[in-house]
């Protein structure tokens, strides 16, 4: 434990009424004139808690040597709105924790504080990187990705970094190209660039995955230590916001280049090579190098690699595709397909805060819904971001794709989330001219609709030819100019098409087109989104409001296909020293849960590469 004592007391369920919460007035966290004083958050109300945790303990307040917060969340249940704490202490006399802890051994609020700490499975040599083939290389610079060569770079492994978009600044100069002037740079933009997808998002920072060693923990206080705000650490749901991660991904990617890695921009890997062994009665496929397109220089070049950490964002189709083309094992995976809905921040804080609606503690009010329609469909609310705006997040010309973005301070106007509808390989489509007409060209190589060896007999890029068939009529419904196709929920719900905006000014640039969304989703969505908005009205009042504008599509809530990995290497079963990761292959879905994974696959590559070396 950092304290020193041998046990730390965790207790949880701590309830205050939020008004003991000291309160200080300061400029939004994102204001431009922002100083070391404005980032000082309000002061937990230290003395009230030392007296909730001695009553809960048993003991005289004075007894208390430190008492830290762990976590704050909100309950807004009842009107009396409540501040819930989790907060570690010790004692000054630390030979009587241990007994404490036996004497409410019974009481699951109060625990022995977990080991939080990031321990390193592995370290390298002192000589470890002098061959480029060597050292470990990480395909992609999203969440996943950069902890991947962190961890690996702060085991001593010095990673190379493989990375198709460019650097964060110039990536978010691109992205502002598309949304103020309709000019789409497919390798620069909200998908591909470092920092990934999730830059250009809430920056949300909470997941639902399990994480019994805290990996997580690592996570947030990497952030911190690069910039985030030291409130992500107790914030029940926190969040850092676009601006501050431009910042925050900068000094992660100049630390991984300061212990010996290397990041590489406008690269783009294009192939695999590998080459096959044999003990006598089996044979194995095994990397060797990565194909890479210099976006730059125009060359193609060729990089020895016998450990590729593939952590590849959810768009990065043509790569998925130059796998399935080498048979690397992958499979078609569920995912969602919707709309962005927008309100008026202020309807929301209303619903959700009642009488303490504009705490400044409190800040933009957030939500979650879900409902299971009578088609058997759920519909359920996604990647809300309160006080923010709906972007441009095509990657594909002639395309529309949504997506929400806030900053930390989360102050525009509008609340927006995804209403989505979840989907199985089931919907996904089995026409061989729908696969000609998506992936016909992709790489120069033909994919056609062959599911004899497919899992579950789902041909594993199914997902992908839906996601792009329904994002292209998106683009043709909003007029074939990136604008997007919108409606007012009123007139979607009583299907009739909108021909003009109402009190909700859309926030998505560049621009929408009043529509009828009812050729934009499968009818099964449509129907199910239909049944379900006067539902969320009857949960959140205002929800389904005539004038709350619904923006289309949203397509990319998470991969759509899975790539097969071992449970204990985490290598692919068919390709040996690739490591699929992330978000692209299956394995998280935002911020948090990809820079887990990445913890997990980097650890594992130390190991393997530990293990190869030591073998005689």
């Amino acid at each position: 434990m950092t304290t020193g004592h041998t046990l730390v007391i965790r207790l949880s369920e701590l309830k205050l009424p939020l008004s003991v919460l000291p309160v200080e007035e300061r400029r939004a966290a994102d204001a431009p004139a922002e100083t070391q004083a404005d980032r000082q958050l309000a002061p937990h109300p230290i003395e009230a808690l030392r007296s909730l945790a001695a009553q809960a303990l048993g003991i005289d307040t004075a007894e208390l040597a430190t008492l830290t917060v762990f976590k704050r969340s909100f309950d807004a249940r009842k009107q009396n709105l409540l501040v819930v704490y989790i907060v570690d202490v010790t004692l000054n006399d630390a030979s009587q924790e241990a007994p404490l802890l036996a004497q409410h051994a019974k009481n699951s609020h109060i625990q022995a504080t977990p080991d939080m700490a990031w321990h390193a499975p592995a370290h390298a040599a002192g000589d470890w990187g002098k061959n480029e083939g060597e050292r470990p290389v990480v395909v992609g610079f999203g969440p996943c990705g950069i902890f991947a060569a962190l961890v690996l770079a702060q085991m001593g492994f010095k990673p190379i970094v493989i990375e198709r978009g460019t650097t964060v600044r110039q990536r978010t100069k691109d992205t502002w190209g598309l949304w103020r002037k309709k000019i789409l740079k497919a390798e620069s933009n909200v998908q591909f660039g470092e920092g990934g997808a999730g830059t250009f998002s809430d920056g949300k920072l909470y997941s639902q995955i399990k994480d019994p060693r805290h990996l997580g923990r690592k996570v947030m206080q990497e952030f911190v230590r690069f910039g985030a705000p030291e409130e992500i650490l107790f914030a029940a749901h926190p969040h850092i916001g676009t601006f501050k991660l431009v910042k925050v991904v900068e000094g992660l990617r100049e630390e991984i280049i300061r212990l010996g890695g290397e990041v590489r921009f406008e690269q783009r890997v294009v192939d695999v090579e590998y080459e096959r062994t044999s003990d006598g009665t089996s044979s194995q496929r095994a990397v060797q190098a990565l194909r890479i397109h210099n976006h730059a220089t125009g060359e193609t070049y060729t990089l020895p690699a016998r450990h590729v950490v593939m952590a590849l964002g959810h768009s990065s189709r043509d790569t998925f595709t130059m796998l399935h083309r080498h048979a690397v094992a992958m499979e078609a995976k569920p995912f969602s397909v919707g709309v962005r809905i927008e309100h008026p921040q202020g309807v929301i804080d209303r619903a959700r805060w009642g009488q303490h609606a504009g705490h400044p503690l409190l800040g933009a009010a957030d939500y979650k819904l879900v409902h299971h329609a009578e088609n058997g469909r759920a519909v359920y609310s996604f990647c809300m971001c309160p006080g923010g705006t709906v972007v441009a997040a095509t990657s594909e010309a002639g395309r529309v794709v949504t997506n929400g973005m806030s900053q930390y301070s989360r102050n525009e106007r509008n609340a927006n989330a995804g209403i989505v509808v979840g989907i199985d390989p089931s919907d996904y489509p089995t026409d061989p001219a729908a696969f000609e007409a998506e992936l016909g060209q992709e790489l120069g190589n033909t994919v056609r609709h062959d599911t004899r060896d497919a899992p579950g007999g789902y041909h594993p890029l199914a997902g992908l030819v839906l996601q792009r068939q329904l994002e292209a009529h998106a683009y043709t419904l909003g007029g074939s100019s990136y604008e997007a196709p919108a409606q007012l929920v009123g007139d979607f719900v009583a299907d009739r098409a909108s021909t003009a905006l109402g009190s909700v000014e859309p926030s998505y640039k560049p621009g929408v087109k009043m529509v009828s969304l009812n050729s934009a989703l499968p009818d099964y969505a449509i129907t199910a989104m239909r049944e379900a908005l006067p539902v969320f009205g009857r949960k959140i009042k205002g929800f389904d409001m005539h004038d709350a504008v619904m923006t289309g599509v949203e397509t990319r809530t998470s991969s759509p296909l899975r790539i097969a990995r071992e449970d204990t290497t985490l290598q692919s079963p068919t390709l040996a020293g690739l490591y699929p990761a992330g978000e692209g292959a299956g394995y998280a879905g935002g911020i948090l849960s990809a820079g887990v994974d990445g913890i997990k696959v980097g650890e594992a590559v130390a190991r393997q590469i530990i293990s190869t070396r030591s073998t005689p």
